[in-house]
């Protein structure tokens, strides 16, 4: 049981919280009611805060709109006034560019083409929105008007600054090359840069906007006219130079020199050396030989031509570079192809005519005139990579011209080898022609010169033959590895075979006419010396240049046979001194006893061995000191052979029968000592002795 007065403190305390917890209540209930009330203010401001605001919107919303349709119409209004002063403005590009399109593009270029550029525009828009105006009308003929005015600028530009070449500048530029250790370009202005610049523009302006190409037309007849006269200028200046001076010159490089030129050989180009063809005429007594001053012409022709070709080369490449420049990309291949043709046809037809001129001569065996090909055609093959590569894109007919000329030039050069090997062979044995003192015949001079030519040209040469297909004629074996489906492919060392063959040939038909001509000789010891001599010369020709090296190719014991042709000719002429030397042989010769008195008929016998001695000796002397030899070292050896022999047989015979008493006047009869004997021979193949 709880006492009593814990009851009641008990009682004090819960009675304490309780009244604490009433006033919390109380408290509590005090923060509601005026959270209510703020809360129904709260609201109450709201719901004024949103009638007003809708009040607002309902008032805003339709002056917004308003506003948005109004700028809306301003920006329209804005673009229309825009569109209106773009179309009028198309109205005025007929006033406004009138006076520029009448006056021209000259000097005005961007101005011009900005103009252009306006009509076209407005030309663009009448077609577009009003094909029926009378604007579109007079827009159209204004721009025709400046598409005519363009492409007559671009052709006065052309016109006007388009010049030849000159002949020094292109001969230093294909010259240049091999004579300076270090190449330098000759630079090719066609057209000065700025000049060039608008031409290219009113190009691409002609090709952009004035569907328009008949510009390149204009633009190949001009450059094809000064590449053309540029070579033809060339030409000129070398038959000029020649005639006054020999020697064609170029000056040096431009850029190293200003205005004084300096006179220079002009070297073939392609080759190390300058070769000038020598003439059949620079042999003795040539008969075939054209005169000297039309073999000098036939040399400038030549060379001329020679240098034509290389300069057609050059000059263009340097054109199909400024071609590039100007002309549209699809269109360049054509237009080159147009604007070359005149100066490749006229190459062309000098080619043709140096072929013409060639078939000419052989018809009459000139053939110093045919050697013209060989130099020429050597250039041309040299020449024919570079002119391929000048060449490429164009049509097939043109590509064809320059390989259609190098065949005909192997034909009529194989054709002059076969007729010139014939000539030899078939060369008539005219009495009148023959050498009276034996020397070298003209024909065998003449022979031995063209083949030295050959030497120069051997793989033209060989080139001529293997085109023909002479290797069957010559019955060569042809090795499957030297030859293809083409007649003309094949090696050097083919080429050299067949070359060989054909010199062989020469020689071969050469010594059969030689031994044909000697027989014109009523002597055999002047035939003797003449095929002597010119077996002599032909063997010494052959050791002196290269021929000796090619004849051996096919024929190695050619150098032996021909000293044994020599020999033998030697033998044959001291066989006429035979009936000099029998008359003081021991044979026949009457036997005696020293002291014994000769009889009548020995001495009588003696005396006939004298006087044909001296007969003999004097009639041959004479006859042959009108020989000539022209060969020092054999006639020399001939001398001393023919001296020793009949010294020996003369000396052996007056020492037996100087002391004989053969005769009262022994002098009459020992007309001449060994000595002089000796002496009369020295004399012998010397007309001037």
């Amino acid at each position: 049981m709880i006492p009593p007065q814990e009851a009641s403190a008990r009682r004090r305390e819960i009675e304490d919280k309780l009244k604490q917890e009433e006033e919390t209540l109380s408290f509590i209930r005090d923060s509601l009611e005026k959270s209510d009330q703020l809360t129904k203010n709260m609201v109450s401001i709201l719901s004024s805060f949103e009638s007003r605001l809708m009040k607002l919107e309902n008032s805003i919303i339709p002056v917004h709109k308003q506003t948005e349709n109004l700028q809306r119409l301003q920006e329209n209004v804005e673009k229309t006034l825009s569109c209106l002063d773009h179309v009028i403005s198309y109205y005025h590009v007929a006033s406004d560019t009138e006076k520029i399109i009448r006056e021209g593009p000259t000097g005005r270029l961007e101005e011009y083409l900005a103009s252009m550029a306006k009509i076209q525009k407005a030309v663009e828009y009448f077609q577009d929105n009003s094909p029926d105006s009378p604007e579109l009308n007079k827009v159209k003929l204004l721009f025709e008007r400046g598409k005519e005015s363009l492409e007559s600028e671009f052709r006065s530009l052309m016109t006007r600054h388009s010049k030849v070449v000159s002949p020094v500048l292109i001969l230093d530029l294909i010259s240049g090359e091999e004579e300076l250790e270090v190449q330098e370009e000759v630079p090719l202005e066609h057209l000065p840069e700025g000049v060039l610049l608008d031409v290219v523009r009113i190009s691409r302006w002609l090709v952009e906007y004035g569907r328009n190409q008949d510009f390149m037309n204009v633009y190949y007849q001009i450059r094809s006219s000064q590449l053309d006269r540029s070579i033809k200028g060339l030409r000129e200046h070398f038959r000029k130079s020649s005639s006054a001076s020999g020697v064609p010159y170029s000056p040096a490089i431009p850029n190293k020199r200003k205005d004084t030129p300096t006179k220079k050989p002009v070297k073939r180009p392609g080759h190390e050396h300058d070769f000038r063809v020598k003439r059949l005429s620079e042999a003795p007594n040539d008969k075939h030989g054209p005169l000297a001053g039309r073999d000098d012409m036939l040399d400038v022709e030549t060379d001329a031509y020679i240098h034509c070709v290389s300069a057609f080369v050059k000059l263009a490449q340097s054109e199909y570079q400024l071609l590039t420049a100007v002309i549209p990309e699809h269109h360049q291949k054509k237009t080159f192809d147009s604007l070359i043709q005149d100066a490749l046809d006229g190459l062309m037809l000098e080619g043709d005519n140096i072929v013409s001129a060639a078939r000419k001569a052989i018809a009459r065996h000139d053939f110093s005139a045919v050697l013209t090909v060989f130099p020429v055609l050597r250039h041309l093959k040299q020449t024919k990579p570079e002119v391929d590569q000048v060449l490429q894109g164009t049509a097939a007919s043109t590509k064809n011209k320059l390989p259609s000329l190098i065949a005909s030039m192997e034909t009529v050069g194989a054709k002059a080898l076969e007729d010139f090997a014939d000539n030899i062979k078939n060369d008539p044995d005219k009495e009148y022609n023959m050498p009276k003192d034996g020397t070298v015949h003209e024909l065998t001079s003449n022979a031995i010169l063209f083949l030295q030519q050959l030497l120069d040209f051997q793989e033209t040469a060989g080139a001529m033959l293997a085109s023909q297909v002479l290797g069957d004629t010559y019955n060569i074996p042809l090795d499957p590895r030297e030859t293809s489906s083409s007649a003309t492919s094949y090696n050097s060392e083919f080429s050299k075979r067949l070359l060989s063959t054909y010199i062989c040939k020469v020689l071969g038909n050469l010594q059969l006419n030689l031994l044909s001509k000697s027989k014109v000789y009523e002597d055999p010891a002047l035939s003797a010396i003449f095929l002597h001599n010119n077996y002599n010369y032909i063997l010494k020709a052959l050791e002196k240049s290269e021929l000796i090296q090619l004849v051996a190719v096919t024929q190695k014991t050619a150098e032996r046979s021909y000293r044994e042709h020599i020999d033998h000719q030697i033998q044959t002429y001291q066989r006429s001194w035979t009936k000099v030397t029998e008359y003081i042989s021991e044979k026949n010769l009457p036997v005696f006893q020293p002291g014994v008195k000769l009889r009548d008929k020995e001495r009588q016998m003696i005396k006939e061995r004298f006087k044909g001695f001296n007969d003999g000796l004097e009639e041959l002397c004479k006859t042959q000191k009108a020989w000539a030899i022209p060969d020092t070292e054999q006639r020399d050896k001939i001398r001393q052979a023919q001296k020793h022999i009949v010294k020996e047989t003369y000396g052996a015979f007056l020492h037996r029968y100087s002391s004989v008493p053969f005769t009262k006047n022994p002098e009459k009869y020992i007309k001449y000592r060994v000595e002089q004997v000796g002496d009369m021979i020295d004399r012998l193949f010397d007309t001037s002795a």
